[in-house]
């Protein structure tokens, strides 16, 4: 079985990856084991069902001139209302210029490595994270979206203060032990440096694996905040950087390692669409896992599910049976293989009485056991297709006797 690698994290407000939460332990031991298919191992269609109500980042242009104040009682928010942008028009994420930058055409873009410093507190005051030189690409979700959403509006050199809900930040889920479920973080930034991003072309192997590694660790992140929208973007963006052209070599080692990356992100990816119910694209994604390796369970157990769920039980009982065979003692296949057979089993019962009606067969419960064999309609309709087959048989060789004759 491919390894599942390394158990997603709840990560600081600039990064995911460095928590230490004992439910994420348990996560990673269930991980391991391979007993628990829905928990996301190591591993776009518009969707109808946004669970994280989160704005898409091409929605945030130039400062709104329309900008409301905030509400008073902001904690270190509080200050001059007027000075305050309502970036999204919602009350939910406001930012203040604390230092004048150098002009809105040094704002830096999207795509490109920006560098900031990052102070993080909560409402009272009290600090929960601090990085001199914090670096990301904007726009690929590398941050919390609060950053990502705010820093696209910095000029170079401007301090800001930003005020942002839950929502923005860690949600429903915090992030233990530091910031409580759906917590509000007040954030000092300072842009420091903007530049244009790597080109992919020109990146090592190493390069290329750990910038692969970081798009799909975020959306290890993402996918535990139940943020799948957002997941589905990271992993999409790994893989893109992982099927990128090169103008280096690269070694075997390298090149394995690669193809690693590629068969965790669209295991994951499948893992996401399926909670979205974006079953082709699932079943896309699974198939894509299953052309590399074949035996790689966690794709064919995927796969079963999703044909399941599209009511194909004919074809995901073989796929289930095979992820089965490769590991017999899993109880999560068991499982779910003995619910297909049983719905499987129901689907033909109703076809078969379904037939009986169109064909005007009775069920056998509903015809009196006496006057069974009275009934013209009784007679196997086996027997009633031979006899038809014989006597246009010799239909036919009449025709040909006459014709010869």
């Amino acid at each position: 079985m491919a390894s599942s690698g390394e158990e997603p994290r709840s990560g600081s407000p600039g990064r995911a990856g460095t928590g230490t939460e004992l439910e994420e332990e348990a996560d990673a031991a269930q991980l391991d084991t391979a007993e628990d298919f829905e928990v996301l191992e190591e591993e776009e269609e518009d969707d109808e069902d946004d669970l994280s109500e989160l704005p898409p980042l091409e929605d945030v242009g130039r400062p709104r001139e329309d900008a409301q104040p905030p509400e008073q009682g902001a904690g270190e928010a509080a200050g001059d209302p007027q000075e305050w942008l309502d970036v999204l028009g919602n009350g939910l994420l406001k930012k203040k210029t604390l230092v004048a930058g150098q002009g809105v055409d040094s704002r830096p873009q999207k795509g490109q490595d920006v560098t900031i410093r990052l102070k993080a507190t909560l409402e009272d005051g009290t600090v929960v994270e601090e990085d001199p030189a914090l670096t990301f690409t904007l726009g690929d979700c590398d941050v919390l979206q609060a950053l990502d959403l705010c820093v696209q509006l910095l000029e170079m050199g401007e301090t800001a203060l930003i005020v942002s809900d839950a929502k923005y930040c860690y949600g429903a889920q915090g992030r233990s032990p530091d910031i409580p479920p759906n917590t509000s973080l007040t954030l000092e930034v300072e842009l420091l440096a903007a530049q244009d991003a790597p080109d992919l072309e020109l990146l090592s192997g190493k390069e290329k694996i750990q910038l692969a590694n970081r798009k799909r660790e975020r959306g290890n992140f993402f996918y535990q905040q139940a943020d799948y929208v957002l997941a589905i973007n990271s992993y999409d963006i790994a893989l893109r950087i992982v099927g990128s052209s090169s103008k280096v070599d690269f070694s075997p080692d390298e090149e394995a390692e690669l193809l690693d990356v590629k068969v965790k992100c669209l295991n994951n990816l499948a893992a996401s669409q399926l909670k979205l119910d974006h079953f082709k694209a699932a079943l896309k994604s699974c198939n894509q896992v299953l052309e590399h390796q074949p035996g790689n369970i966690k794709a064919l157990f995927r796969k079963g599910k999703v044909l399941a769920q599209q009511g194909e039980y004919r074809e995901a009982i073989p796929i289930l049976k095979a992820a089965l065979k490769l590991e017999p003692s899993n109880k999560t296949i068991h499982a779910e293989l003995s619910k297909l057979v049983k719905k499987h089993a129901d689907q033909r019962n109703v076809e078969t009485e379904m037939y009986r009606k169109m064909l005007g067969n009775p069920s056998a419960a509903g015809t009196p056991g006496k006057c069974k064999d009275k009934l013209p309609w009784s007679i196997p309709w086996k027997w009633l297709f031979g006899a038809t087959a014989i006597a246009l048989g010799g239909v036919a060789l009449s025709v040909v006797i006459a014709a010869r004759n």
